[in-house]
């Protein structure tokens, strides 16, 4: 193929795009926000479970499928976010901004926990992040000021439930606008041009001059901020943590993976499909008991089998259809060689962090 020189394309950064997409993503954020004067409470209640989980799912999404880092500890991050909001409370804080300043300090413990996780490669990396999750609640239960193994409600929290759902609502909101737009954004840059590389050839990332160790230092961050917020979303609502073994249970962890993966890894796009399948599947088929995982089970299987690359990457490849303009395309200008091909549609190319 021949190569293309300066002079004969331009890089399309998909400008006009990204200017439409933040123009419906402001309304339909500002929508959202109108809807507890529409809906119901018990609505409403069910949207802040949807919120969350499409945060969870991205910012796992954002560490394995971009970064190449599976973790299947990250309900460590959530145990910390639903209990800091009882340290933070304690010291005289409400329970929303404690949730917010806990996420802050979650991203210090994870900063340094990240030193540790980074020694492990592979499928021991995974292993690794489990335990550290094991660990992290071990550590938690050792207080009665937090509730020892017994679970704890919030304090000095306002009475009034639809208040609480209100409030509840608005910081789930919130919080989901915030990870999508810092997901995009962060992926737009030079910085996701090197998570894709790192996650393709780590040696070869590194190679090119790419900052591995600092760049995945930071995924793993935001990715535990982020954890660390849905776990404070989880404990307003259930006002409280009935139990440690629940809010640290491995099972947060494979509903990421299971979102991730049927709705398409390695997307933004993907996560929030699968999120809201996985969202729709809970409220009608979770009185199954058993049944309810064994079908979730049987569509994972189906999903890897017919469609590996997830269900958005199936509608993309078929349909070309895209919402969140991630990349970029390179056009050859008016006059040059038309022999020369374009390279493919927003494909990444290597750069130096």
């Amino acid at each position: 193929m021949q190569l293309l020189s300066a002079d004969t394309v331009r890089v399309d950064r998909l400008r006009t795009r990204m200017i439409t997409m933040q123009v419906a993503g402001a309304v339909a954020v500002l929508l959202l926000a109108f809807a507890p004067y529409v809906f119901e409470p018990a609505v409403t209640s069910q949207w802040i479970k949807l919120f969350y989980l499409i945060t969870l799912a991205t910012t796992w999404n954002l560490l394995a499928g971009y970064a190449g880092m599976v973790s299947v500890g990250q309900q460590a991050y959530i145990g910390l976010g639903a209990y800091g909001i009882f340290v933070f409370n304690d010291l005289g804080m409400d329970p929303y901004s404690s949730a917010l300043i806990a996420s802050i300090a979650i991203g210090v413990i994870a900063f340094g926990l990240s030193f540790v996780a980074f020694r492990l490669r592979g499928g021991y990396f995974a292993i690794g992040t489990w335990v550290i999750a094991e660990v992290v609640r071990q550590v938690v239960i050792r207080f009665d000021s937090l509730g020892a193994g017994r679970g704890r409600s919030i304090v000095d929290y306002t009475a009034d439930p639809i208040l609480r759902n209100l409030f509840t609502y608005w910081l789930a909101l919130g919080i989901l606008a915030a990870t999508l737009i810092s997901t995009l954004f962060l992926l737009r840059s030079r910085m996701g041009v090197a998570l894709q590389s790192i996650r393709d050839d780590e040696v070869a990332a590194r190679a090119l001059g790419i900052h591995v160790g600092r760049t995945k230092r930071i995924v793993f961050v935001v990715a535990g901020m982020g954890a660390g917020l849905a776990g404070s979303i989880i404990c307003l609502q259930a006002i409280g943590v009935q139990s440690p073994s629940q809010i640290f249970s491995v099972s947060f962890s494979a509903f990421m993976v299971f979102m991730v993966l049927i709705g398409g890894i390695g997307t933004i796009e993907g996560p929030i499909v699968g999120a809201v399948i996985y969202w729709v599947m809970d409220i009608y088929f979770s009185q199954l008991g058993l049944w309810y995982l064994v079908v979730l089970g049987v569509l994972a299987i189906a999903v890897t089998l017919f469609l590996p690359n997830g269900l958005w990457c199936a509608l993309t490849s078929r349909f070309d259809i895209s919402v969140f303009p991630v990349g970029h395309r390179v056009i050859p200008l008016p006059g040059a060689d038309s022999s020369a091909r374009p390279r493919p549609a927003e494909a990444p190319v290597p750069v130096k962090d």
